[in-house]
């Protein structure tokens, strides 16, 4: 998805509460503090091979190492290139300061789940785009589910929040500020 359809798709969906979800999750992950330090994990069946292309290039383009993620991988090949072999066992040596980036479109398995728990008991953060697995949204620090039936695709909400992640942050006021804090504490509103 280019640019133009990207800002097409906030265009359709401007009124729904997800171009904001989005870039709240957006800038979330331009908060990982140092390169190397954004992991990015999928389940064993759908790799986020595709969000991390995306996330690799806003980190280009916005000059923001620390957004180029580090995809980590169920069973990855010995003899793959060294950034493509790096399996769970990474997220063992998960720590404080790091982002733990998880993208499960179906339930995510108890094996990922545990390791995502110990990452946060390490202080990690956690963030994801889930599909309704409340297990996995208990465990993240922020996190948007996209139901199968909504509006938005799950390709589609990665894109927005790739796009979002590369983009200025925008300078919020205190009354705006507020609103969205309230909104955390009462549960997002997000429109189907």
């Amino acid at each position: 998805m280019d640019s133009g359809s990207v800002d097409f798709l906030r265009e359709l969906l401007a009124e729904t509460g997800w171009v904001e979800r989005t870039r709240e999750l957006g800038l979330a992950l331009r908060a990982t503090r140092s390169p190397g330090g954004l992991l990015l994990v999928g389940t064993p069946d759908d790799e986020p091979w595709h969000l991390t292309a995306h996330l690799s290039d806003e980190a280009r383009f916005a000059d923001l190492p620390q957004l180029t993620p580090t995809l980590v991988r169920w069973t990855p090949p010995d003899d793959a290139p060294a950034h493509l072999r790096v399996g769970l066992d990474r997220l063992e040596e998960v720590r404080r300061g790091e982002t733990l980036f998880v993208v499960a479109e179906q339930k995510a398995p108890v094996p990922l789940l545990e390791r995502v728990d110990d990452a946060r008991r390490t202080g990690a953060t956690i963030l994801a785009i889930e599909g309704a697995d409340r297990e996995l949204a208990g465990l993240a620090h922020d996190a948007i589910a996209v139901p199968p039936d909504g509006l938005i695709t799950f390709d589609g909400a990665q894109h927005l929040v790739s796009a979002a992640a590369g983009e200025l942050p925008q300078r919020l006021g205190l009354r705006d500020r507020l609103a969205r804090l309230l909104e955390r504490v009462s549960g997002p509103q997000v429109a189907d």
